[in-house]
């Protein structure tokens, strides 16, 4: 009768009773977006559209992208060196185009020179050298790979892309830049068993996994995390999340896996155009 009870009540007053005193929040939270909202894809589709309407208490809608980071990353300049207020947030997106854009954007409100670091890239098979120029093979820009042109400033977060030195230095590990030379970054650890200890970042040879064209690229095995895409974020624990969904999710569990990364709703901020938006579950994924 108890679990009954729950179902009924949810759509009128779940989300009022997640923010309600009593350390419950985290528990509610995650039974909404896992049994009964997102994670099931039981929810409702607007029929002209295929998407869900976010409810009311489900998130803080924004309007457009400068309202997101601001509420995600106010007052940067004299928050951004706080490692502890800078460890607790990012924005999520499910395209890296989206996140390459807010990146650049929150980077550029940070104090200090830009520095740029520029990859050599080369094809695995040097007869193939005539097929693919460099200047192709530069502009490539692949998941899972560091940009052909990093650039960053001292005290930008970022997220490695490899693992360097398990268990302290691992894929998805989060970190601070904390002082640039030509080719080894000093970076701080921002979370987990190893939070603050300061760490040597070398340039390192990589071969993307996922690729048709089979090419090295020499850079630093990172890329800037103010943002990062739903998909890098599994795993990641935060206190506040932005979610950009102006390009909405494309693949199964996305929008389940970038909501569940906070314990309640009023530290989720969402762009997403009159609260509508695509969630893709598989059902037979679930069974």
């Amino acid at each position: 009768m108890i679990g009954l009870c729950w179902l009924l009540l949810l759509n009128k007053a779940v989300f009022f009773f997640l923010d309600a005193p009593g350390g419950t929040a985290i528990i509610n939270f995650s039974v909404v977006l896992s049994y009964f909202y997102i994670g099931n894809g039981k929810i409702e589709l607007k029929p002209n559209t295929q998407c869900i309407k976010l409810p009311d208490n489900f998130c803080t809608v924004v309007q457009d992208k400068n309202e997101l980071i601001q509420s995600m990353f106010p007052d940067i300049q004299n928050n951004y060196l706080n490692h502890e207020w800078l460890s607790q947030r990012a924005i999520l997106a499910a395209k890296n185009v989206d996140v390459d854009e807010i990146n650049f954007q929150i980077q550029q409100l940070l104090l200090g020179d830009l520095m740029s670091f520029k990859s050599i890239d080369t094809v695995v098979d040097e007869n193939e050298s005539v097929n693919f120029p460099i200047e192709f093979l530069n502009s490539l820009d692949i998941p899972g790979m560091p940009p052909h042109n990093l650039r960053l400033k001292i005290g930008s977060p970022i997220i490695l892309l490899r693992n360097l030195n398990p268990p302290q230095l691992c894929n998805g590990t989060r970190l601070v830049i904390k002082k640039i030379t030509g080719n080894i970054l000093e970076a701080t650890i921002l979370a987990g068993k190893f939070k603050g200890k300061v760490v040597l970042l070398p340039r390192i040879p990589m071969i993307p996994s996922d690729s048709t064209i089979p090419f090295k690229r020499l850079q630093f095995p990172i890329r800037l995390a103010f943002a990062m895409s739903i998909n890098k974020s599994q795993g990641q624990t935060m206190s506040i999340c932005g979610l950009d969904l102006e390009n909405p999710c494309f693949s199964h569990g996305q929008l389940y896996v970038a909501c569940s990364r906070v314990g309640k709703p009023s530290n989720l901020f969402v762009l997403a155009k009159d609260r509508l938006t695509k969630n893709i579950v598989h059902r037979l994924v679930l069974h």
